[in-house]
């Protein structure tokens, strides 16, 4: 197997891996006031992520930025409630999202504390690699992949209720977000610092 194609791998796996829900809800959080025939916002929203998240294991990995790996498993689920309970906040008029609004934001800067928080464990495996470039890549693109399948199955899956099931699309973004951001704050309780 390739070296493109290990790191490639392991970006995919990353965001898919269970054990790692924190990914998952973010993206989740991100995309529950989006509906099908959104997906071209939904599509730029996480590829800011994936951006953010890679200049931040890029910076990480050359040992630009450092910070201590226990702040940000704190501020990773603050970065999940804070989305989710934006949504919450949302009118039922502001739920069909404009060309730009807050959640591109939140996307890109909150990608690069994402990225902090795998970067520890990526430093160990490229410290073995002669250039970091090739490995870098191909990891966001794997990662770029797996959030797109769990866009795809997310939006599929919001497509079934709000449009087959009629439940309300206010409805569906009141019980997706406060779910997310329940599941945050309870792992924001396990990962405090202080």
């Amino acid at each position: 197997m390739s070296q493109f194609a290990i790191y490639f791998e392991l970006g995919r796996e990353h965001i898919l891996d269970i054990n790692g829900y924190d990914h998952i809800l973010f993206v989740i959080a991100l995309c529950s006031i989006y509906l099908l025939q959104d997906w071209k916002k939904v599509l730029i929203l996480i590829t800011a992520f994936t951006i953010g998240h890679s200049i931040t294991l890029a910076l990480s990995t050359l040992e630009i930025v450092n910070f201590r790996s226990d702040i940000i498993e704190f501020l990773i689920p603050c970065t999940i409630f804070i989305s989710a309970f934006s949504n919450l906040l949302r009118k039922q008029s502001a739920l069909t999202p404009s060309k730009f609004n807050l959640n591109y934001f939140f996307a890109l800067f909150f990608g690069l504390i994402h990225g902090l928080g795998f970067s520890n464990y990526l430093k160990s495996i490229l410290g073995r690699e002669d250039s970091i470039v090739t490995p870098l890549l191909s990891f966001n693109l794997g990662l770029e992949l797996g959030q797109i399948i769990i866009v795809v199955f997310f939006m599929i899956i919001s497509f079934v209720f709000v449009n087959i099931f009629n439940v309300a699309r206010r409805d569906w973004n009141l019980i997706i977000s406060s779910a997310v951001a329940g599941i945050a704050i309870t792992i924001m309780l396990e990962t405090k610092f202080w």
